[in-house]
């Protein structure tokens, strides 16, 4: 790999096109910097598990997953927040469910994405915020969105959590059922980088962030993009429009120390961390 080369993964929804945008417009290029991206269709936990075995160097992925995975000896750091606003779940059910009530899920199947994945780690932080529980062995593993819609649709699964806007085409096409939502308490992506790149590029990662920084700056700026977002990810301008105005993304690298603490108390109020768990370094310390 070339020693300019940083290679950057995320879901494919609507919340990357900044970046995308930005590689397109030849950005990371004028800072001197090869970027190659790498869709994640299975979301966070299949990103912290490319962090972990050196398949990426950078990944935009969801707050609470990358803390998880870094508790758990994920060679990581926290370098920026990505999108500071929160994340409204879509609660989601197969059309033809009798399932309607959001409160009656508690005890059904919930198709996940992966262990430790945000589709696993806010079912049971939303259980824990209404005295409820989720067992292990109501969850069942379907990798990606795909892989929801086929469990849902087959009865093997009952419930699934994943993006509100993501998944609206197909509860307006009858595939889905959207009987709740919930909101992240926090701010919902953040970018994390492996250590190796991190010791090995340091210089390169600030220019990387400067560049992301600027292009989330940029989108901001135009409100006309969002005909680009309807167009590009097959939401109807409406949505898109809607999407655009209640999301916030950073245009700088503070990590907020209390935001920290309020998802570890999430966490931790939730049995997803041990309350006697040691915290390693969340967040790189530029030097």
């Amino acid at each position: 790999m070339k020693e300019n080369t940083i290679r950057i993964g995320g879901v494919p929804e609507h919340f990357n096109l900044p970046i995308h945008l930005a590689i397109e417009n030849g950005e990371f290029s004028k800072r001197g910097i090869n970027v190659e991206w790498t869709t994640f269709k299975g979301g966070t936990g299949q990103m912290t598990e490319a962090l972990k075995q050196d398949d990426i160097d950078v990944c935009i992925l969801l707050t609470e997953g990358i803390i998880k995975a870094i508790i758990d000896g994920n060679p990581s750091k926290i370098i920026s927040n990505y999108v500071i606003s929160p994340l409204t779940w879509g609660v989601h059910t197969a059309a033809d469910n009798p399932l309607d009530n959001y409160l009656d899920i508690f005890n059904k199947k919930y198709a996940i994405s992966r262990f430790g994945s945000g589709s696993h780690l806010m079912a049971i932080v939303d259980a824990n915020s209404k005295d409820e529980t989720i067992n292990k062995d109501q969850f069942n593993v379907i990798r990606n969105l795909d892989g929801a819609l086929a469990s849902l649709a087959n009865k093997e699964t009952d419930v699934f959590y994943w993006e509100k806007y993501t998944t609206k085409p197909f509860v307006k096409s009858g595939q889905l059922k959207r009987i709740g939502e919930f909101l992240t308490p926090w701010p919902c992506f953040v970018i994390a980088a492996t250590d190796k790149v991190l010791e090995n590029q340091p210089d390169n990662i600030v220019r990387l962030l400067r560049t992301i920084h600027d292009a989330c700056d940029t989108f901001m700026q135009d409100e006309q993009i969002t005909k680009m977002v309807s167009e590009r990810y097959g939401i109807t301008q409406e949505n898109a429009t809607r999407w655009y105005h209640s999301t916030e993304w950073a245009i700088h690298g503070w990590v907020s120390n209390k935001m920290l603490k309020s998802v570890l108390y999430s966490l931790r109020s939730a049995g997803i961390i041990a309350e006697e768990e040691t915290i390693p370094p969340l967040v790189w310390t530029r030097n």
